[in-house]
């Protein structure tokens, strides 16, 4: 159930869906079942008129499940309520089933952690990690926080950091401006490319440099596929560990990246929220490696 405190007057709830960007589908399926509305506590149709005060209670109800196998795992679960769910997923977990990855991923874990739920769960991912990128994950745990989220990832508001180690010395601080587009003859690899690529901009600031290597926060106004690998490795300074563009540089057994802060808003309350996670010991032991 979705509540909201009314604070002002609105002439529907219709009015109300607009100014909160509610999503059409979810008006759609509340105006085909009107007992999902609730004012004060009395079913209403989504015309009737709203004032100060009121409680708006809205039923979602769950029509979809997941075909996932559950499988029992641990879980690094940094937040959870009714609405969401931040993970600190490791790495070496892939997010979603595959014909190689059926029962090892984050996917699998979270359908057996929520399996004891009388409602049906459906895994819907916010921000995809690569498998060996390890850090935090946001997962929606309805139709309605699922969409309202994606809504900010589209326009760019659910922001997020990142640590990476590199090789070499880093400049303190700069911005890599470079248009990522697919490799030739390849499905997977990506390449900076004028000509095909899309526009790809990628910040990033030095935190800390020793041992010939350096750790960089980065951030990204963009969200192409390995941006920061390729974009790391274009300026020359590629990732240890990373098999696909650095392939001889095995120091890690994963690419050295890690998703260490989230910001976004609430997709009910619309409070502000920040999560972080530590950089993960296999990269702090890179980094401090003699």
């Amino acid at each position: 159930m979705i509540t909201y405190r009314i604070e002002k007057e609105y002439d529907s709830i219709f009015a109300f869906f607009k100014e909160k960007h509610f999503p059409h589908k979810m008006q759609v399926q509340l105006k085909q079942n009107p007992e999902q509305v609730c004012v004060n506590g009395h079913a209403v149709m989504l015309r009737t008129p709203l004032r100060p005060q009121d409680i708006l209670a809205l039923h979602i109800v769950e029509t979809e499940q997941s075909h996932i196998t559950p499988v029992k795992m641990p879980l690094d679960i940094v937040y959870e309520d009714e609405d969401i769910l931040v993970v600190n997923k490791p790495a070496m977990l892939p997010i979603h089933p595959s014909i190689n990855h059926y029962e090892d991923t984050l996917a699998n874990g979270l359908m057996h952690y929520y399996s004891k739920e009388a409602s049906p769960f459906v895994f819907r991912c916010l921000n995809r990690l690569d498998r060996d990128t390890s850090g935090l994950t946001l997962v929606a745990k309805n139709p309605f926080s699922a969409a309202m989220l994606s809504r900010q990832v589209k326009a760019r508001e659910l922001h997020r950091t990142y640590l990476a180690i590199v090789e070499g010395k880093l400049p303190a601080s700069g911005t890599i401006d470079a248009p990522i587009g697919r490799a030739k003859d390849s499905a997977i690899l990506r390449e900076v490319n004028a000509e095909t690529g899309q526009s790809a901009i990628t910040h990033y600031t030095c935190l800390d440099t020793r041992n010939g290597l350096s750790l960089a926060s980065i951030t990204l106004e963009t969200g192409r596929t390995h941006q920061i690998r390729v974009h790391m490795t274009s300026i020359g300074h590629p990732l240890p560990g990373d098999f696909l563009y650095n392939p001889t540089n095995r120091q890690l057994q994963r690419q050295a990246l890690h998703s260490a802060s989230l910001t976004f808003a609430h997709p009910v309350t619309g409070q502000m929220l920040t999560f972080h996670a530590p950089i993960p010991k296999d990269m702090q032991r890179l980094l401090e490696s003699q």
